[in-house]
C-alpha cells in the first residue's frame, strides 16, 4: 500500500501491518512443525493422492461454481484452504484451477465441449481426499465418475 494513500486515512504502514496480523490473519496459521505424514496398515506415506474424471458433467465452464466447489470440497475434507486460483480460457470456455491446501492441493481442468474434467486432489494427515467428492459431483452432475486412488511417498 502507498506511504500517502495512507496518510489521506490518518494512518501508516506500520499500523497497517498490525491491523493484518493482530486482529484477523490474512492466511489460516500452519503449524510447521507439524509431520504430516500417515500411517495406515503399518505403511507410512506422504499423502492421498485422487485422480478424478468427470464424464458428461455440466457448468465446466463457469469459474466461479467450479471454485466454489473444489473450496467446498476443501472443507469437506478437512483441509486448511491457503489460496486459489482459476483462469478461463477461450474460445472454448475452459477452466483450469488450483486450491492450494496446507495439506497439498486439489486441480481442476475443464473441457466444457467435451463434457469432461480433469481432477487432481492430494492431501496428506488428516485430511481424505475422498471426502471432496460429494460436493464435486453435486456440482458438475457427471453421468460418470472414474477415480483412482494412489499412496504418495511410501516410505519403505
Amino acid at each position: 500500500m502507498k506511504r500517502n494513500a495512507l496518510a489521506e486515512l490518518d494512518m501508516d504502514l506500520e499500523e497497517v501491518a498490525c491491523v493484518a496480523t493482530e486482529t484477523q490473519p490474512l492466511y489460516p496459521v500452519v503449524d510447521n512443525t507439524k509431520d504430516y505424514f500417515i500411517e495406515r496398515d503399518g505403511i507410512r506415506y506422504a499423502g492421498n493422492h485422487v485422480l478424478v474424471e468427470l464424464w458428461e458433467a455440466v457448468d465446466l465452464d463457469d469459474p466461479k461454481l467450479i471454485e466454489d466447489a473444489l473450496l467446498q470440497g476443501a472443507r469437506d475434507a478437512g483441509a486448511t484452504i491457503l489460496h486459489s486460483h482459476f483462469h478461463h480460457f477461450s474460445p472454448y470456455s475452459g477452466v483450469s484451477g488450483v486450491v492450494v491446501l496446507a495439506e497439498s492441493h486439489i486441480s481442476i481442468h475443464t473441457w466444457p465441449e467435451k463434457n469432461y474434467a480433469a481432477i487432481d486432489i492430494f492431501m496428506c494427515g488428516a485430511c481424505d481426499p475422498h471426502d471432496a467428492l460429494p460436493s464435486i459431483k453435486r456440482a458438475f452432475r457427471p453421468d460418470r465418475v472414474e477415480v483412482q486412488h494412489y499412496r504418495r511417498g511410501v516410505i519403505k
